[in-house]
């Protein structure tokens, strides 16, 4: 073991035993050509116990996690095993600084420090405090969800909630929500969930769609549901592009959540054409455009990971401009903190109107000028050609 990744560890290892100072930390990765870790992901964090302060490690692979906690006095051991482990990327959080550690291919440890972002010391379990989604909400049980995926359950709710009331306000008696290609279904359960409440509340009926081409993911999103006692909440079986999930009724709430590359174009062209009031897209890999701009001259791209992360902002910066030329009032935020997932930016989307006149011209000028200065032709825009060619008509 080289020893730079010796003492980038031992620093690690004494971080995570100072828990007056410990806020969390994270190990999740693995280093090339290794074995992968037992668990995918393991988060440490300080709690304080009835019994005294404790480690809690919450192991996730998959849908499987497990939480054990351990008295500080033991925890020097756990320690150890957590950092024998192979992991690549190392993510800790103290009430000075926020230390990161990746494990290079050839073994060798780059670290990065930061001011701290956050309060540190053992956390109260039971504390009050003011969820929009339950933690202990039957339907984290069912579908196995960690801390991790609550957070950004609650965090994703929390994008939601302020736009709901004008929504369910403008429904009819029954409001309809669609998740286009719904995966494992997470945050699909908490935005029914939280909806259900909200259509209730308007005496409106509620209806929740999630959309997947896999088989085997419909049938567990349709049995999750109904083990958490989730009426309204169905799957179905389809491509983003063809579905109809309410037949010839139109969706009032659109998601499409870390759907990949242009999985989330095609749920944005659907919600436009349904006119869709509400949109919330959380967009994944942005390899299309990541392609196209490959060969560019530009020093923006020459390195592989600033091609990545420029293609991620150019990608939803364009996708925005479309959707405002096509009628939307948009946002694009983070909607968790980085440190949860990296695919972390929503795309917030309510219908508005078209714009008139000036505000027009100057939204597709800097749509022309952003495609021509990097030769992109975006999906969004491919897809939505047509609709795009009209706008342009009226300033013809």
């Amino acid at each position: 073991m080289p020893t730079e990744l010796t003492s980038a560890l031992a620093d690690v290892r004494a971080l995570l035993l100072d828990t007056e100072q410990l806020a969390r930390a994270v190990a999740a990765g693995r280093r090339k050509g290794l074995e992968p870790p037992a668990a995918e992901r393991v988060e440490v964090r300080p709690v304080q116990l009835k019994n005294g302060p404790h480690l809690q490690f919450t192991a996730r692979t998959g849908p499987v996690v497990s939480t054990r906690n351990v008295a500080v006095a033991d925890a020097g051991a756990a320690v150890d095993e957590l950092l024998s482990q192979p992991y690549g990327n190392l993510h800790v959080e103290t009430a000075d600084e926020v230390v990161q550690v990746r494990v290079t291919k050839k073994g060798d440890a780059q670290v990065h420090r930061a001011p701290a972002r956050q309060a540190a010391g053992p956390q109260q379990h039971d504390r009050s405090k003011q969820r929009l989604v339950d933690p202990d909400d039957p339907l984290f049980r069912v579908l196995g969800a960690g801390g991790d995926k609550r957070r950004q359950v609650e965090a994703f709710v929390r994008q939601l909630a302020p736009l709901t009331p004008a929504v369910v306000e403008r429904s009819g008696p029954v409001l309809r929500a669609v998740d286009l290609g719904c995966g494992n279904a997470y945050l699909t359960f908490a935005a029914h969930r939280w909806l259900s409440g909200q259509a209730q509340a308007g005496g409106r009926a509620l209806v929740t769609v999630g959309v997947d081409v896999r088989e085997d993911v419909v049938a567990t999103g349709r049995k999750a549901a109904a083990d958490a006692g989730l009426p309204g909440l169905e799957f179905a079986i389809g491509s983003i592009e063809g579905a109809t999930p309410f037949d010839d009724a139109t969706p009032d709430v659109v998601m499409a959540l870390h759907a990949c590359d242009t999985a989330t174009d095609e749920a944005l062209a659907r919600a436009v054409r349904w006119e869709a009031p509400l949109v919330l897209a959380a967009p994944c890999c942005h390899r299309d455009v990541q392609r196209q701009i490959a060969g560019h001259a530009s020093p923006l791209v020459r390195h592989a990971i600033l091609r990545e992360r420029f293609a991620d902002v150019l990608t939803d910066t364009l996708r925005s401009i479309v959707l405002q030329l096509l009628g939307y009032r948009v946002e694009v935020v983070e909607f968790i903190d980085s440190a949860h997932t990296p695919r972390n930016a929503m795309i917030r989307a309510v219908r508005a109107g078209r714009p008139q006149g000036s505000r027009l011209a100057e939204l597709l000028d800097e749509f022309d000028a952003l495609t021509g200065a990097w030769g992109v032709e975006p999906a969004l825009a491919r897809m939505l050609a047509p609709e795009l060619a009209g706008v342009r008509q009226t300033l013809a």
